[in-house]
């Protein structure tokens, strides 16, 4: 046990970060678990349901700082290829849209002329 004060006070912010942690890393990992058991099922509508949510779960996680954000890119990169194996049409119907913003070209500067008196 520390019996530094600045210690002891750390490891009371590390218990209060833990059990935050855990809500976002556990409803992750349970909502895996849940799209991995919907393949096996075979029902291709349910399993896209299910890696929906546990790829919002894990980007959830990432974003908190709870999970880094290469580990939550491949955790839904194994999903998509599992659901991908699934059939060939599902995979394109789960990958989310993204949709492309116009190009806008850079406001120009414009320097003005002082009018001399």
């Amino acid at each position: 046990m520390a019996n530094i004060k600045s210690q002891i006070k750390r490891n009371r912010q590390n218990e209060k970060r833990r059990i935050k942690n855990r809500v976002y890393r556990g409803a992750a990992r349970t909502a895996i678990k849940k799209a991995r058991t919907t393949y096996e099922t075979g029902n291709a509508e349910l399993s896209k349901a299910a890696v929906l949510v546990a790829v919002s779960m894990l980007d959830k996680a990432a974003q908190k700082g709870v999970i880094h954000k290469n580990n939550a890119a491949r955790r839904k990169s194994r999903l998509m290829k599992q659901l991908a194996a699934l059939g060939p049409t599902m995979a394109q119907e789960a990958a989310p849209a993204v949709e492309a913003e116009p190009v806008r070209k850079p406001a120009r500067k414009t320097t003005r002329k002082t009018a001399k008196a």
